[in-house]
């Protein structure tokens, strides 16, 4: 969480220089180089489903970044990490059926009512940007599942075949939108840490976690990006925050920490 919200924050950087679109397949396209030199992925073999699995796996993270980013051009960075979560709660709470359930559910959405623009007050807040932050957060729930699934039996150099996927996804919009203006080599440094705090770093590691724990688990771990996201955007790029929207991360975030104490708690189902 640390690395990719401090990435994202110097991806904010460089979208006077590149755009958003360029930004994205900059970080993803020097971060698929980065994994493929370290994990060298031509040295594993993969069977068909392995091959759709990581194909849906690059897919969905190909996608989520370029609704991200496009998103970070509209409003500040801990709103659209708070909205794209929706995401990610969605998988935790995904077959909710007990009374406590459905009320981390309504505080989750009582969250999201408060950083929505409902009026002229809301500042920086964009409707545009909300809507692509939600898309984001369609495409983090499907990296969740599609990633637990390609992640089974495989290991790091799974992430580097996922990460390669995105970048061709996303290095078409980025030269449409940035031209030549990606082959500066004055913006290589920022695109390069960009490219290892954002993506190279946390997919390895969460390429690594996925196998080993529930995917809803792993979406209710994520439950701090909210604020990582807040801090690392008033930190780095000096963004500040209302009130009311800090009260909006502050109860999407508790929804997250009261859903994963209810599924910790429940009891595992009869043998039959």
């Amino acid at each position: 969480m640390v690395f990719t919200q401090t990435g994202a924050s110097f991806a904010k950087m460089l979208f006077p220089l590149v755009g958003a679109q360029g930004a994205t397949a900059l970080r993803l396209t020097l971060a698929a180089l980065v994994l493929a030199l370290v994990f060298r992925p031509w040295r594993h073999r993969l069977d068909r489903r392995q091959w759709r699995a990581v194909l849906l796996y690059g897919g969905a993270m190909g996608a989520m970044n370029l609704f991200f980013y496009a998103a970070l051009e509209h409003i500040p960075l801990g709103i659209a990490v708070a909205l794209e979560f929706t995401g990610p709660l969605a998988v935790a709470l995904f077959g909710a059926r007990k009374p406590l359930d459905f009320f981390w559910i309504v505080l989750a959405l009582a969250g999201f009512a408060l950083l929505l623009p409902w009026s002229d007050a809301s500042g920086d807040i964009a409707p545009v940007g909300v809507a692509l932050a939600l898309c984001a957060g369609a495409c983090w729930a499907g990296y969740i599942i599609f990633g637990q699934r390609a992640g089974t039996g495989g290991g790091a150099h799974i992430a580097a075949l996922g990460v390669g996927t995105a970048a061709v996804i996303a290095l078409p919009f980025g030269a449409i939108g940035a031209g030549t203006s990606l082959l500066d080599p004055a913006i290589l440094p920022l695109g390069l840490a960009v490219a290892l705090l954002s993506s190279a770093i946390p997919y390895a590691l969460d390429m690594v976690a996925l196998p080993h724990i529930p995917a809803r688990l792993f979406g209710i771990l994520m439950s701090g990006q909210p604020a990582f996201a807040a801090l690392s955007g008033l930190v780095i790029l000096h963004e500040t925050l209302g009130l009311g929207q800090v009260g909006g991360i502050a109860a999407i975030m508790a929804a997250s920490i009261g859903a994963t104490i209810t599924i910790a708690r429940r009891p595992p189902p009869p043998v039959a």
